[in-house]
């Protein structure tokens, strides 16, 4: 076994190297040992192990109980061979008998040594995956080093490695291997091999992220994000809120000439981004989630059922809904109403219809 001072200076280099607290190193180390010895003295015996934080000494001792017969020889100690070893005892009394380090056989010692590595690569993945938890809904920055058969991507973070499964990519986004890449960190998981990490470019909260690192305003919490939605790849509409009278949340979003939101564009891709203002009155809102159409009322159905009405310049009808209706989908998503999109024209025929069943009523 190690010298005097020999585990001293192990436990600061694997507390300098493995960034782990030396006192969950040592009770890693104690119980190591406690293992190993039972191993050599019998997996029952009552076996503890101390480490003198001063000094480095290791003190090993098997406990025993004091009986006037003996039944069990691993657990229990006569009167008579307890008073060798300690004169002032009796029956009942707890007694420490200690073990010669030296004494035990190669197998226990080397027990020991792959009882501390695996304890201690254990607890190297126990922080590290209390630390990946803590960055769940940030964004983290890797090197993409291999792409799976199933078109995964497996991300190298610096100490650990994550997925970028395919469900959490963007179609249209190719990447190679070497390539950086940013991503949020949608769920850290446990597993055999250390925190499973899951990363996602496709999720709301990426788009988020990017904007809060863009915009000190939002940072600073003098823009509020109220709400994101998108379909990824194609259209996201972010709602964002002023806590500042003198701040216009969306222009601050934009930036002079696009400079604010241009990076975030580029980072998705050209991906197009909807800002939107938010306000307490459903008809304002529903009418700025239609961007970038042109709304000319909007008219609210009904309150209960959060339905509502939106007319739409001529010609504009199609921007309004968007290819195959991500636009008017998203809008209704962002709102949480159900709204119904129709044209001047539309609405002018529907009107005539209505009369024109009057009319034959009549």
């Amino acid at each position: 076994m190690a010298e005097k001072g020999e585990i001293l200076i192990a436990l600061e280099q694997i507390e300098k190297d493995k960034k782990l607290k030396r006192e969950d190193i040592l009770t890693t180390i104690e119980s190591a040992l406690v293992s190993a010895y039972k191993k050599h003295v019998g997996k029952n015996a009552n076996v503890e192990a101390r480490i003198d934080l001063d000094t480095g000494e290791v003190a090993t001792n098997i406990v025993k109980t004091v009986v006037g017969d003996v039944v069990n020889p691993l657990l229990e100690i006569s009167v008579e061979d307890a008073k060798k070893i300690e004169q002032d005892t009796c029956v009942g009394c707890e007694i420490k008998i200690p073990l010669n380090p030296q004494n035990f056989a190669r197998i226990a010692a080397q027990t020991a040594r792959q009882i501390i590595v695996q304890k201690i690569r254990e607890s190297e993945k126990d922080l590290l995956f209390t630390e990946m938890q803590k960055k769940v809904g940030q964004i983290v920055n890797g090197v993409i080093y291999r792409i799976t058969s199933k078109n995964s991507i497996i991300v190298d973070l610096g100490r650990t490695e994550a997925i970028l499964p395919v469900s959490e990519q963007v179609i249209k986004e190719e990447f190679n291997i070497g390539q950086h890449i940013k991503a949020v960190v949608l769920k850290v998981e446990k597993n055999t091999r250390g925190p499973g990490i899951v990363l996602s470019r496709a999720s709301p909260q990426f788009i988020k992220r990017l904007f809060e690192l863009e915009v000190p305003e939002i940072y600073e919490k003098i823009i509020e994000i109220t709400n994101v939605v998108r379909e990824a790849g194609i259209r996201t509409k972010v709602t964002v809120l002023s806590h500042n009278p003198k701040v216009d949340p969306v222009g601050a979003c934009v930036g002079i000439k696009g400079s604010r939101v241009k990076p975030i564009i580029d980072e998705l891709r050209g991906e197009r981004i909807d800002l939107i203002s938010y306000s307490v009155d459903p008809a304002k809102y529903i009418a700025s989630s239609l961007s970038p159409a042109k709304v000319i009322s909007v008219v609210i159905v009904s309150d209960n059922d959060k339905k509502a009405e939106v007319l739409i310049a001529n010609g504009m009808l199609s921007l309004a809904i968007g290819k195959n209706g991500h636009n008017v989908r998203l809008a209704a998503k962002l709102t949480g109403w159900h709204i119904d999109v129709k044209s001047e024209e539309q609405k002018v025929q529907e009107s005539c219809d209505k009369a024109e069943e009057v009319k034959t009523l009549n």
